[in-house]
């Protein structure tokens, strides 16, 4: 039988595109690497960075500066606690050249969708570091079974740290721009130790026995434990818990005794709970006003002061500053 070339035609073409496919994903993406080492980008254009959520997503943008295009999952008010992709999301996954998320499981639904992307794409969650070096900063409330409260972002000083960890996976992915990552996640992080500072010297203002921030679930304990405030949520620390109708006896009876002013709702978070709880209290003959709103979950929106993490943090702050001390007794004053 003599020699058929179509017989051959088809495989080698396959093995051509092969090597075609693999070359163009060592100039322009993700590089194969041995088992034993992480996949590194070797492209010249930017990295394409999906985030999770905003305030991950304002980091990695303080990070990588011009040298990456980053986008988020989660919008202004979203929720991460009840998030859940949609093709489109998932489709915005696949195009990445790496992924960050918070972590903790504050995304919870899409836990397992970020681990089936990890075994194509390096898929990192900020915190990790936090976790693994068991970080005696973490918070593990005794409803979590064993997990961690995920709003790692309240405590300033725990963030520049996982600011800090960001940029050193950036770093690793695409080597080629790592002194620019690190000399911009250096001057980032310095910033965020002024912001902390600040913080602590601000809530000075707050007379001890009205340090009490009740907000409709309990997003601010990082916040309470940084920055001495006693912190209660209405509901747990997901917002996917229900209200303990007994705890919100509890607080009436609190905010009455301490004769605390104000309390808080969310941006990503219903105001019912809240708002039933000043009807309570004034029941009880103690008048409690609702301050301006808090972002617990979500950044705000484009243009508001706090689509910006450091804008974000100061904007809650001036909010509860002026709501316990009764600068601004009333929403939107």
């Amino acid at each position: 039988m003599g020699f058929d070339p179509s017989k051959y035609a088809l495989p080698l073409f396959m093995a051509m595109l092969a090597v075609i496919v693999l070359a163009a994903s060592g100039c322009d993406g993700p590089a194969s690497q041995a088992a034993s080492q992480p996949p590194t980008f070797t492209g010249e254009r930017p990295l394409r960075v999906l985030c999770t959520t905003s305030q991950v997503a304002d980091a990695v943008r303080h990070i990588a500066g011009p040298a990456a295009e980053v986008s988020e999952l989660m919008g202004p008010g979203v929720d991460p606690h009840l998030f859940r992709p949609r093709p489109s999301h998932v489709l915005k996954l696949e195009q990445a050249d790496i992924v960050f998320y918070s972590g903790l499981h504050l995304e919870g639904r899409i836990v397992e969708t970020l681990k089936q992307l990890s075994e194509r794409k390096p898929v990192i969650a900020v915190t990790d570091r936090l976790v693994s070096t068991h970080d005696p900063r973490l918070l593990s409330p005794p409803e979590f079974e064993g997990m961690h409260d995920p709003h790692v972002w309240h405590d300033v000083s725990l963030w520049a740290d996982c600011v800090a960890y960001a940029a050193e996976k950036l770093a690793e992915f695409d080597p080629a721009r790592a002194e620019i990552y690190q000399a911009n996640a250096d001057e980032y992080v310095g910033q965020l130790r002024i912001v902390d500072q600040l913080v602590r010297d601000q809530l000075l203002a707050i007379p001890d026995s009205k340090r009490v921030l009740v907000t409709a679930h309990d997003a601010f304990g990082y916040f309470s434990k940084a920055y001495d405030i006693e912190t209660i949520g209405l509901k747990g620390i997901s917002t996917d818990d229900q209200a303990d109708f007994a705890h919100l006896d509890e607080v009436r009876r609190l905010l009455v005794d301490r004769e605390v002013p104000a309390v808080f709702v969310e941006s990503s978070t219903s105001p019912r709970l809240v708002q039933k709880l000043i009807e309570e209290c004034a029941s009880a003959g103690h008048e409690v006003h609702v301050g301006k709103e808090l972002y617990s979950d979500a950044m705000g929106p484009k243009g508001s002061g706090a689509d910006e993490y450091i804008g974000m943090i100061q904007a809650n702050v001036q909010s509860i500053i002026a709501g316990l001390t009764g600068e601004n007794n009333r929403h939107g004053e």
